[in-house]
């Protein structure tokens, strides 16, 4: 489609994108989203969830093809799903580092395809 831009600062992206994609973790567990903690009253009168902060509640909240999410997690999974939603953003953020090194590469062989048709006039 188009020449590889051949400058340093091509190089450094090049070097940087192959060494993100290489460092990429395994998709198989990840999860979006985020996991909060909040805390709710039952109502009871004679509960200690009256007098304390309430009872502990994990959700889980994400979306999928454009709808928002909410799923309740047992207290005896939040760690674990805390630990996938952390890598789940990683993995994310890694890709849209990705996506910007490759717009920025072609931004660059663009720049030099012009500087190309110049010298050849």
């Amino acid at each position: 489609m188009w020449k590889e831009p051949r400058t340093a600062d091509a190089s450094r992206l090049r070097q940087r994108k192959f060494e993100i994609i290489r460092h990429l973790p395994q998709l198989a567990d990840q999860l979006p989203g985020t996991l909060t903690l909040s805390h709710t009253r039952c109502g009871k009168p004679n509960c200690r969830c009256a007098r304390d902060e309430g009872h502990p509640a994990w959700t889980l909240t994400y979306m999928i093809d454009g709808e928002h999410h909410t799923d309740r997690i047992p207290a005896e999974w939040a760690e674990e799903v805390q630990r996938r939603v952390a890598a789940g953003r990683e993995f994310q953020d890694a890709i849209r580092e990705v996506l910007a090194a490759n717009v920025k590469l072609l931004v660059l062989a663009r720049q030099q395809l012009k500087k190309q048709k110049k010298k050849k006039r």
